[in-house]
């Protein structure tokens, strides 16, 4: 929604101006002051728009046309609302009107609420936008205004069609029929505003349709408001998002961060729909933060105004005191909207992201698994049939190759449904029982014996402990083992050449387990990111990135920690921390 009223003149409505003769305004001083008004009006200068407008009330009082004069009080209260003076626009329009239920000029009433509606509405005050404005149907129909309704039933479209959808349906609907009859001029316009409403409900069939109406009427040099914002949504329809989004960017700056996150959106780019939409809560909080700010400084002056005029009268000092308080409550609502805006804005940010992480460790998850299974499968399916072909000539030697390599890949799908499974109980489970009497140098042994097939030619797998051999200690052996198991494998499958160590020695009551190797390395700033559940650094490594973080958490369980030391650079080393009490022989 829009927030800020454009730089264009919004001469509220005209329409049966004066019972006067205004033959006046084909006179050179009405047309120069109007000019003079209306230039200054587009430039936004204040020091010269308030005596150019002033110039023309007078001028239109002495010719005794009031619509005319009290047009152009609302232009003073539009000039503020442009130039996000809110405070001001807002004292303007309740002055006039008081003015004119003071001086019982019921047939320009409908302005004063008009201009409420347009304050209220850039407020965030909707339910109050759309009561303002619904009373100025109300006056206009009373007065016969009927061919200026559609353009007030299109502003509470505006307000409602964001929630409210199938009642801004209606709402245009109505004022289509009241133009058709009284302002045919107008139709056009409305057809257009319908036509967003279609994209905006997904329904593309009649957006299109109402995209041709409009292209048609286009050639017969009609026009629209919502024209170019017709023209970005087309972009989208046709799949050209990039484009309807740097159309909207160029066309409509800030205004148009909702539009640019509905076109994601209906494209399925969520992430970009996320920043659109951030950006567009961005500029909201912008202009919140400018009505509070102007909001303050007004009443600032005011208080200023008031205490000076304390001494000369008790009643100005009670009057004084309500005016305070009021705006003292329009300040509350206002730091209220905003801050309750802020954290809207950083719930979805947290849920999105949430959101955007369990997506991505789903897609890593199947993609992983996918992976890792498909190969070893193939392999199992490939030799078996092989195998069992009768005409089999290979030999004894390549039959056990064949034979050897089906078992590693029936063990590497059992290690793979194993670890999902291990994190799985890791996750679930509250209570670890860490009685087994683990000795240290023997479950080293153990680990670098269940390995030795696994070592490729020129690597060596070996234990270098400084502990006594009959050291041993009270934990939970098989998630021990389990840990040192994966560091192991992890270190055999990144390195080609060198040595994979298991280390063991003690620091007051800490035992300090390390394996280490000489392969390819860790960059240190992903030293935290590698226990992160599927990630993996090589994608054409065996393995779906369970087991570093499996192999933390059972740490954790035990007590312990383990983290990569990024001070070791002759490949990777992994430090595992555990506080023991050994037991005595």
């Amino acid at each position: 929604m829009t927030r800020v009223l454009l730089l264009t003149l919004i001469l509220t409505v005209f329409m049966h101006a004066s019972t006067q003769a205004q033959d006046y305004k084909e006179e050179p001083e009405y047309k120069a002051l109007r000019e003079a008004m209306t230039r200054t009006f587009n430039e936004g200068d204040s020091a010269k728009f308030f005596p150019a407008v002033k110039a023309l009330e007078k001028y239109l009082l002495d010719k005794q046309d009031v619509h005319g004069y009290y047009n152009q009080r609302c232009n003073e209260i539009v000039f503020l609302m442009n130039r996000q003076k809110i405070y001001e626009a807002y004292k303007l329009a309740r002055q006039l009107s008081a003015e004119l239920r003071e001086k019982k000029i019921d047939k320009e009433m409908y302005m004063a609420y008009n201009m409420q509606g347009h304050i209220n509405r850039i407020c965030g005050n909707r339910d109050a936008a759309k009561q303002n404005f619904e009373k100025v149907i109300e006056l206009m129909e009373q007065e016969g205004y009927w061919e200026n309704m559609p353009p007030i039933y299109m502003n509470i479209v505006n307000v409602e069609m964001g929630d409210n959808p199938q009642e801004a349906l209606e709402l245009l609907a109505r004022a289509k029929e009241i133009a058709e009859k009284y302002a045919p001029e107008r139709v056009f316009d409305i057809e257009t505003r319908r036509t967003l409403a279609y994209f905006n409900d997904g329904d593309m069939p009649r957006f299109l349709e109402g995209y041709k109406r409009y292209k048609a009427g286009e050639k017969m040099g009609k026009t629209s408001v919502h024209g170019r914002m017709v023209e970005v949504y087309f972009l989208a329809s046709q799949g050209k998002t990039d484009e309807a989004v740097a159309l909207a960017e160029k066309e409509f700056n800030e205004d148009g961060y909702d539009a640019i996150t509905q076109i994601y959106q209906k494209a399925g780019r969520w992430e970009e729909a996320f920043n659109a939409q951030r950006k567009a809560f961005e500029a909201n909080d912008s202009v919140n933060n400018v009505v509070l700010s102007n909001s303050m400084e007004g009443i600032r002056d005011e208080l200023i105004v008031y205490d000076a005029e304390r001494k000369a009268a008790r009643i100005r000092l009670i009057t004084l005191s309500i005016i305070v308080c009021l705006l003292g409550v329009l300040v509350g609502l206002l730091a209220y909207l905003f801050n309750s805006r802020r954290r809207h804005l950083k719930q979805l940010h947290a849920a999105y992201q949430h959101a955007l992480e369990s997506d991505k460790m789903k897609t890593s998850f199947i993609q992983n698994v996918s992976h890792e299974v498909r190969t070893p499968l193939n392999i199992i399916s490939g030799f078996s049939q092989v195998i069992a072909d009768p005409t089999l000539t290979e030999s004894d030697e390549e039959r056990q190759h064949m034979a050897t390599m089906m078992q590693k890949s029936a063990l590497q799908i059992t290690n793979l449904i194993d670890e999902i499974i291990g994190l799985s109980l890791i996750e679930s489970s509250t209570n670890v029982v860490k009685d087994d009497i683990v000795k240290v140098n023997q479950l080293l042994e153990s680990v670098v014996a269940d390995y030795e097939d696994n070592v490729q030619p020129q690597v060596t797998l070996r234990v270098d402990s400084e502990l006594d051999p009959e050291f041993s200690f009270a934990t939970n052996r098989n998630m021990l083992y389990r840990i040192l198991s994966a560091l192991t494998d992890n270190a055999l499958k990144n390195t080609e050449k060198g040595s994979v160590t298991l280390k063991a020695r003690t620091v007051a009551q800490t035992l300090i387990l390390t394996v280490e190797d000489t392969g390819c390395g860790i960059p240190a700033d992903q030293a935290e990111n590698i226990f992160e559940r599927f990630v993996k650094l090589d994608s054409f490594k065996q393995g779906i990135g369970l087991g570093l973080p499996l192999s933390r958490k059972l740490a954790e369980q035990l007590g312990g920690i383990l983290t990569l030391d990024t001070n070791y650079i002759l490949g990777a080393r992994f430090v595992l921390t555990l506080p023991f009490k050994q037991i005595e022989h």
